[in-house]
């Protein structure tokens, strides 16, 4: 019943996203959800790509990509102004997310000649991703609760069952999560983030109920009455906790981001499997553990844990003081914290999709990257080309811009398309953003405004 999921998304309202939604109707050419891939060229040491032989083979490259399948359209390509570095990109005619993999061996197939000729050859963009998979890390973090809680219980048994309940209960959220994505776009974050917060909880919940049964045995109670006095207490805490985290999770719909919203109530279902299971589950299998859930040695009341309670609560003001100034080492590293979306620049340094945008930076600058697109509807003006030379013109005197490409009209000819490269990284120029949109914005002050999409 599954189906694939997307790491696109929109956010309604939004300026950017008016952009992206007046190309769709006005200018469906350009392909506007179309996956992308831009093929990068290099030349090797000491040459440059102006010879006979690294002309013919990227010409071979474009030609080739041109009738790879799906494909909507390839550009020409363009060569940096010392010649030692050149780009083409190709545009599909489907989303990143309905490309197969036969469809992205066919692009790797139709590089290989620049490669042959020596070429140096990088591909990024959605099109050159692969298919995201789940990682072991969460695998990984089982492992290590699976070893805190046999260190805490004492007892295989006791730490086996969080750890039980834990795989089953993320096991039926991740499959219905799953099994949703053949019915509905799901963002690709959606089953991580379901899979690690109930892994998280479910161990959680399950632990208050088991070491709560395990103090009423140790208090001379019986099986049955001790896990009643368990539920009556342990397990109000556990619904109200997880009560408050579904609450949590579902006002994300509030935002009114759509991914935003699928991923809370994803999770929110996650926390909710997880509370189920503690209250039914963790009884039944306390009655078939038994006494092997209780500890094979009375526990030491005088064991380090109690020494280090007891010197906690003499000494509060000082234990409050150590835990502050560890929060806040911990926390050093966000001073240098830079916030925003995931591109090509943040994958790993061995992969080509980094590889095909750092040498873009150095060939291009650092703005190639980080364009910004401008969508001018000029289907009100008289003069429709003169009022996008105004705006051109406008937003090239801006601070921070590098080039402003050519515009494109859809064919009619009541739309315009212009891309303006800044001569910033995206990253780099964050701290400008607000003013630099702000600029954009008043330089569309003319026939129409303008629409700005990063």
């Amino acid at each position: 019943m599954s189906g694939t999921t997307t790491n696109t998304f929109s956010i309604p309202g939004t300026e950017a996203q008016r952009a992206m939604d007046r190309l769709a109707e006005r200018f469906p050419e350009a392909a506007v959800d179309g996956a992308t891939a831009r093929i990068v060229f290099a030349a090797p040491g000491g040459r440059t790509l102006n010879g006979a032989a690294e002309r013919a083979a990227i010409e071979r490259v474009v030609r080739d990509l041109r009738s790879v399948p799906r494909v909507a359209d390839v550009a020409a390509h363009t060569v940096n102004p010392s010649g030692t570095i050149a780009f083409t990109q190709v545009t599909y005619k489907v989303a990143a997310p309905d490309l197969t993999g036969a469809d992205r061996q066919a692009l790797k197939r139709a590089v290989e000649p620049a490669r042959a000729a020596g070429l140096t050859v990088e591909m990024g963009g959605e099109a050159a991703e692969e298919s995201a998979e789940q990682s072991l890390t969460e695998a990984i973090g089982l492992v290590v609760a699976g070893i805190v809680l046999v260190v805490t219980f004492g007892s295989m048994v006791a730490a086996g069952l969080p750890l039980l309940t834990a795989v089953l209960g993320i096991a039926i959220s991740v499959t219905g999560v799953t099994a949703a994505t053949g019915f509905v776009d799901l963002n690709a974050s959606t089953p991580t983030l379901a899979l690690m917060l109930g892994l998280a909880v479910a161990i959680d919940y399950s632990l208050f109920i088991v070491s709560r049964y395990r103090h009423e045995r140790a208090s001379g109670h019986d099986g049955p009455e001790a896990a009643g006095r368990a539920l009556g207490t342990a397990g109000s805490a556990v619904v109200f906790a997880g009560l408050t985290v579904v609450i949590a999770l579902a006002a994300l719909a509030v935002v009114g981001i759509p991914v935003l919203t699928q991923m809370g109530l994803a999770a929110a279902v996650t926390v909710v499997v997880a509370v189920l299971i503690a209250l039914t589950l963790i009884p039944a299998l306390l009655g078939f553990a038994g006494q092997r859930v209780l500890p094979r040695r009375r526990p030491d009341t005088g064991g380090m844990g109690t020494r280090w309670a007891r010197g906690v609560t003499r000494h509060p003001v000082l234990a409050l003081a150590a835990g502050a100034a560890g929060l806040l080492v911990v926390a050093v590293p966000a001073l240098d914290l830079r916030l925003g979306l995931p591109d090509d620049g943040t994958a790993p340094a061995d992969t080509t999709q980094r590889k095909a945008y750092d040498l873009l930076a150095d060939g291009f600058g650092e703005g190639f990257n980080g364009p910004l697109i401008l969508v001018v509807d000029v289907a009100t003006s008289g003069d429709r080309a003169g009022a996008v030379r105004q705006v051109s013109g406008a937003v090239s005197r801006l601070g921070h811009t590098a080039t402003v490409t050519r515009p494109t009209f859809n064919r009619a000819g009541d739309t315009a398309l212009l891309t303006v490269i800044p001569d910033g990284g995206r990253a780099a120029g964050r701290p400008r953003s607000s003013s630099r949109r702000s600029a954009l914005r008043r330089s569309g002050s003319g026939p129409r405004p303008v629409r700005t999409s990063p």
